[in-house]
């Protein structure tokens, strides 16, 4: 008789084993969604701060196109501010997800440990796409604002030379 209460105590643990895991798996799948997203808005950010620039440097070597390129500026900084608020918002629901994560997976790792079950592995163990780093501190030259975002591997060195290629903002205007 306790044999068996002793096994349906087990096997209740099972089942709340894999319903917790279950459970977790879904948490992990929107984790890794809210990555992607990250670093797709990462890039676009990138891609918009090195537009900037050169659209600056035209600024300065084309004087007789400062209205068009002016205007050119203002489009780019609204769309900046707005990747970088989309930004901030994709990190905060990224470590709302992880935070709600964490103890899901401690109490699913203490009840496999009290069946003898090894824990499952860690975020970062899996995939290193879904560890937290520690935050890289990111300023924001035409805003003033002080963002804070994951480190990611850095992909282009400093003082790596730009684009030959040059700004494409005015193609539009000028093939119109």
């Amino acid at each position: 008789m306790a044999d068996e209460q002793e096994i349906m105590c087990k096997l209740e643990s099972i089942k709340e084993i894999r319903n917790k895991t279950l459970q977790m798996e879904k948490i992990k799948t929107r984790l890794k969604a809210e990555f992607e997203a990250l670093e797709s808005e990462e890039r676009h950010l990138k891609e918009y701060k090195q537009e900037m620039d050169l659209l600056l440097q035209e600024k300065m070597a084309h004087v007789e196109e400062l209205r068009l390129i002016h205007a050119d500026i203002n489009v780019m900084e609204n769309t900046i501010k707005q990747s970088e608020n989309d930004l901030n918002k994709l990190l905060e629901s990224t470590r709302r997800l992880h935070d709600e994560y964490k103890p899901l997976k401690e109490h699913v790792d203490a009840l496999r440990m009290t069946l003898g079950l090894q824990r499952l592995p860690d975020l970062c163990e899996e995939e290193e796409k879904l560890s937290l780093e520690p935050a890289c501190h990111v300023i924001n030259k035409f805003t003033g604002m002080h963002l804070y975002a994951l480190c990611a591997k850095p992909r282009v060195g400093p003082g790596t030379p730009k684009s030959q290629n040059g700004s494409r903002m005015n193609e539009k205007r000028e093939n119109t």
